[in-house]
């Protein structure tokens, strides 16, 4: 049943009524449209608009607005719903990035209020001063929305411990259809003490007469499971009172709009250690859970080899694998044990160990390795979603739930149901409580894979009810499930879920087509890949084969929002500062595709789906940062994408002088240099800086870098006579060439022979030239400067870099840019001076410094590319105390922090962590950077200067 509204998406009627009454943004353009018709399932429907409110009163009046039109609205959190709770036909309202406050923490009754838009992880922050958590910790929890956990009922690792949300939400206050505010909690049966509106009153003595009347029916179709969030939980009400929020609770906004939650409490555990059992076979692994659980472990979580796989194959994966994984197991179990004393919990962790095995279990009992380990399973989803091509392992019977007793034969029952569809599957999640999150791989883009869908949801679903399971055991019904009611709970049940809908809701303004009056789950015209996706063919410059096309890397975007974290880690800066969905590497990989497939504009011959408006837009604030490519575990690498599109820009309407002047720096360097008097006069004079930016494009509010003519001794020797070759930048050369004087310093007091590539050439890795989208040069620049190199590659020997961002343009852009075994050669035997100097420091001769703190700002590309830990490493050996700065991006990035258009973005990056890290440090601590646009940020936004580590070493050299 499709649910259409009366307004056409976009209508800009309803778009001034809202905006002339709220204080936060209304976004009705096609773009933002596109970006919020999906969510983390395999749906894709168009929006009516978007509304993003800074407050309760631009909620009402969106209802109101919203109900007057007869226009349906949708609630969103985070937007990482798997079942499709959060795309329709609707008017979005996404309280993400407003609706976000903390309201009240009560240490002593341990409960919290939150507005719905506060981040499951922000709140675990704020409580862990006060020894307090929030129990229901789901694998999204650094961009789980509160609201969005309860509208879920959300249920996490450790529901065997804790349960779901309905058991940790004290009450919830909620908009109604009318209008009107309500605030549910706990009623007692005969009303006393009854405080509430009338229609408050109404509602609950209704639903009274529904739990009443289905007393009966209630009790024979429900499972008795722990994961049953299935339907309304009218399972709640209870004849000596009960606690209506819970109603609300997995309601997936149908009901309400949630304005306030208070939140049940837990204290923090003293202890925790962690079991990692091994087995042989999956169907061993399967059998475990019914004797582990004895143990009253906290969680058991299953990680298969599938999985195990792909998450070998993801750089940020790999070394905490090798760490914990012995031997090849099929399967494994993740056993935690926490509570007061430890002296109980490495009882239980012993009794673990009689039970698997001593050779089949690994101990973890620190905190930190615990945490890395926890992080590969609760990237579990994204982690099988990274299997490039078509087929993708796709969720629609992941969360069915049945008891452990029953949980090896419905697995193995399961995977034959795969097997004869001609299909396999991947398993991971919640042994504890018989919920595996399993997903069949399919290509939906192709038609039959529709009925193939259809026909293993069918069966699984039986197969399920045949066990007395439940069918929606953690991730919600949405489209995918609600359909399937009738058959788990019977028409009568169904009946009462559709009376409980016209309780709360009777215009069915609320998010309509989830729970009852059901979307199909096969109908492909509400498919992200529907009937009519077809690829619009673009020039690609860069190699996608690994992908399959560029279109194929876009689709590699599952939904599911791990960009939208904020904790530790670089992604994704300039959403960090706007917390817009355009800005987020999601809104990015979304804009892109649907760009690529011609569902942005009309498709036109001449037009290059790649330099749209709305791609250009989505893409002005990347700042090539690379942490996408790292900590977006499907892969998405943004950087790259970007290049294509400047690529497509620059080819429609040419190249700007301001660019021209950025990408051909290192040909023009020697000369300007000569006039380094005059053009650093610039940054002295106010009228000169006006006039550049007018002429050039560069900022008056930054000074520009100060050029040196100096002759440093940089010469060439031939392979033979040199034990290391250092690649000399255009940056560190004319800018900061003390730096290469420093590193030549410290690899000859190692008693290496140094030589240099780029001291007396014009050469340069093409950086400038990619960032400007001025491919054809970057590929002729790379191929000069790789032949140059490649005599020393030959012989194998170390090539160091000073500047991460030019050496890593030859460890990645250049090995797609150019595509053959020279480049693969020459890009292996690179690395950063400070990787070489951590692996040879037995060689460095340093006197012992007097107690001393430093601390290091790593460059995005460093951690892209995990190498920030050899800084780290390196700079230890002076003895000082290096610290490094939790910090994402500088927002300097090359040429991005000097355009005009980018200073306040670009500066407000830099405060997020960065620069008050800096000016609250002590003034005799040494600010340590290896990146060029870093140092140059942190001069420009505090009065500290920061060095290249390089220097740092060599003031340490004994003489």
């Amino acid at each position: 049943m499709r649910h259409h509204s009366p307004i056409p998406p976009g209508d800009t009627g309803l778009e001034g009524k809202i905006a002339r009454e709220i204080e936060g943004e209304v976004l009705f353009d096609p773009a933002t449209r596109g970006r919020y018709s999906t969510d983390a399932s395999i749906y894709q429907i168009e929006p009516v608009g978007v509304v993003i409110p800074k407050n309760v009163d631009d909620i009402v009046a969106s209802i109101s607005i919203a109900s007057e039109s007869g226009v349906p609205v949708l609630p969103r959190g985070g937007g990482t719903s798997q079942c499709g709770q959060t795309v329709g036909e609707a008017l979005v309202i996404d309280v993400s990035k407003y609706l976000n406050r903390i309201i009240e923490i009560d240490k002593h009754n341990r409960r919290a209020k939150v507005q719905p838009g506060v981040v499951l992880d922000d709140l675990n922050a704020a409580l862990r001063p006060q020894n307090l958590f929030f129990p229901v910790d789901v694998s999204t929890a650094n961009r789980a929305t509160l609201g969005g956990m309860a509208g879920n009922n959300s249920c996490g690792s450790r529901s065997i411990r804790y349960g779901n949300m309905v058991h940790n939400v004290n009450a919830i206050k909620a908009l109604l259809s009318d209008g009107s505010s309500v605030h549910m909690g706990p009623i007692k049966a005969n009303l006393q003490d009854f405080q509430g509106s009338d229609r408050l009153l109404n509602i609950v003595q209704r639903l009274q007469a529904l739990g009443a009347r289905e007393k009966e029916e209630i009790e024979r179709r429900f499972p008795k499971l722990l994961r049953r969030v299935g339907g309304y939980n009218i399972v709640t009400i209870h004849p000596n009172g009960s606690n209506f929020a819970h109603i609300l609770v997995g309601s997936e906004g149908t009901l309400g709009f949630f304005t306030e939650l208070e939140l049940a409490l837990q204290p923090t555990p003293n202890h925790t250690v962690l079991g990692i059992c091994h087995f042989d076979s999956f169907h061993s692994a399967m059998e475990a859970p019914q004797k582990i659980v004895d143990l009253n472990p906290t969680a058991v979580e299953l990680v298969d080899r599938t999985l195990m796989d792909l998450a070998y194959e993801i750089d940020m994966f790999r070394p905490i694998l090798d760490r914990f994984i012995q031997g090849h197991p099929q399967a494994l179990l993740l056993v935690e044990f926490t509570g007061e004393e430890l002296t109980q919990l490495t009882k239980q962790l012993g009794a673990l160990e009689e039970l698997v095995g001593s050779n089949s279990l690994v101990k973890v009992t620190d905190k930190q390795s615990q945490n890395a380990v926890w992080n590969v399973r609760k990237q579990g989803l994204n982690i099988v979603m990274s299997m490039k091509g078509d087929g993708k392992p796709i969720s629609f019977v992941e969360d069915c739930a049945v008891k452990l007793k029953d949980l090896p034969e419905y697995t193995r029952r399961l995977d034959e149901i795969f097997r004869q569809h001609g299909t396999s599957g991947t398993w991971y999640a919640h042994a504890s409580v018989g919920t595996l999150h399993v997903r069949p791989i399919l290509n939906l883009k192709d038609p039959i894979a529709a009925k193939t869908l259809r026909s293993i949801a069918e069966e699984c679903f039986q197969m399920v009810r045949d066990y007395r399971g439940s069918h929606s055991g953690e991730h919600g019904d949405g489209i995918t499930r609600s359909e399937f009611h009738e058959a788990m709970f019977g028409k009568q049940i169904v009946r009462a879920f559709e009376e409980v809908k016209d309780i709360f809701d009777p215009i069915r303004l609320f998010n309509p087509g989830k729970i009852v009056h059901a979307e199909k789950l096969d109908d492909r015209s509400i498919f992200r890949f529907h009937p009519q996706y077809k690829v619009i063919p673009t020039k690609q410059v860069l190699d996608w084969s690994e992908w399959g096309g560029i279109h194929g890397a876009v689709e590699m975007c599952n939904n599911n929002g791990a960009c939208r974290k904020l904790d530790v880690g670089v992604m994704c800066p300039s959403y960090r500062v706007t917390r817009d969905e355009k800005h987020l590497t999601r809104g990015r990989a979304n804009t892109l595709r649907l760009a690529l497939t011609g569902q942005l504009t009309d498709h036109n011959a001449d037009q290059d789906p790649l330099n749209t408006q709305a791609v250009s837009e989505s893409l002005n604030l990347c700042v090539g940062c690379k942490g996408c490519k790292r900590e977006c575990p499907t892969g998405i690498d943004m950087t790259r994408l970007k290049i294509e599109h400047l690529s497509a820009k620059n080819r429609a309407n040419g190249v700007s002088l301001h660019d021209r002047l950025i990408g051909h720096l290192p040909q023009y360097a020697a000369f300007a240099s000569q006039f380094n008097p005059l053009i650093n006069l610039r940054n002295s004079s106010k009228s000169l800086r006006w006039l550049s930016e007018k002429i050039t494009g560069f900022s008056k509010e930054r000074e520009l870098p100060t050029w040196v003519n100096k002759n440093f001794d940089f010469p060439r020797q031939p392979p033979e006579a040199v034990d290391v070759v250092v690649f000399v930048d255009t940056f560190n050369k004319w800018f900061e060439p003390e730096n290469v004087v420093s590193a030549k310093r410290v690899l000859s007091s190692m008693g290496l022979r140094v030589g240099f590539v780029g001291g007396d050439q014009k050469v340069c890795c093409g950086r400038t030239y990619l960032s400007t989208g001025m491919i054809d040069e970057a590929k002729k620049e790379a191929s000069r400067t790789h032949a140059l190199l490649a005599p020393y590659a030959n012989l194998g020997l170390p090539i160091v870099g000073l500047e991460p961002s030019c050496l890593f343009t030859f460890k990645d852009e250049h090995l797609s840019l150019l595509g053959n075994k020279l480049a693969s050669k020459v890009s292996a035997h690179m690395m950063l001076i400070e990787e070489f100097l951590a692996l040879h420091a037995e060689q460095i001769s340093l006197k012992v410094q007097p107690s001393q703190d430093c601390l290091v700002h790593g460059h995005c590309h460093q951690k892209a590319f995990s190498k920030f830990d050899a800084v780290l490493k390196t700079l230890q050996l002076t003895s000082t105390q290096t610290t490094p700065i939790d910090s994402s991006c500088c927002g300097m990035a090359g040429q991005f922090g000097y355009a005009p258009e980018h200073q306040k973005i670009s500066r407000d990056m830099a405060e997020l962590t960065l620069l008050p890290s800096i000016r609250s440090a002590p003034d005799n601590t040494t600010i340590a950077a290896s990146g060029f646009s870093c140092r140059q940020q942190i001069a420009h936004g505090t009065s500290k200067k920061a060095i290249h580590p390089i220097r740092i070493i060599d003031n340490a050299l004994i003489d």
